[in-house]
């Protein structure tokens, strides 16, 4: 009887940004946020914080004119971003907020 060797499988980390490639793909990403974030603010503002990343934070800070740092501790899980904030951030990343009623 032969022993078997166990070999470790090796994971790679996920990383959202990763995956949001295009503006259609971070347009989608917020929207389906949105509507599971429910009264969770910190859920949006991790969603903004993967799209951040995926569109460029150097490039952001610059558009915006807030800091790089700024910007990854406001669109962070622990972050609590002002609404300012949040508009600059959806702005400079060519989106918009628009109200809807509830259905």
């Amino acid at each position: 009887m032969a022993i078997k060797k166990q070999v470790k499988e090796k994971f790679s980390r996920y990383d959202t940004a990763d995956y949001l490639r295009s503006e259609a793909d971070m347009v989608a990403y917020l929207e389906a946020c949105m509507d599971e974030a429910g009264d969770d603010p910190a859920f949006i503002a991790v969603a903004l914080g993967n799209i951040a990343r995926a569109y460029g934070m150097v490039r952001l800070a610059k558009d915006t004119g807030l800091t790089r740092e700024g910007l990854y501790k406001a669109l962070s899980a622990d972050g609590n971003p002002s609404l300012g904030t949040v508009l600059k951030v959806v702005r400079a990343l060519g989106m918009k907020l628009t109200p809807q009623v509830a259905s």
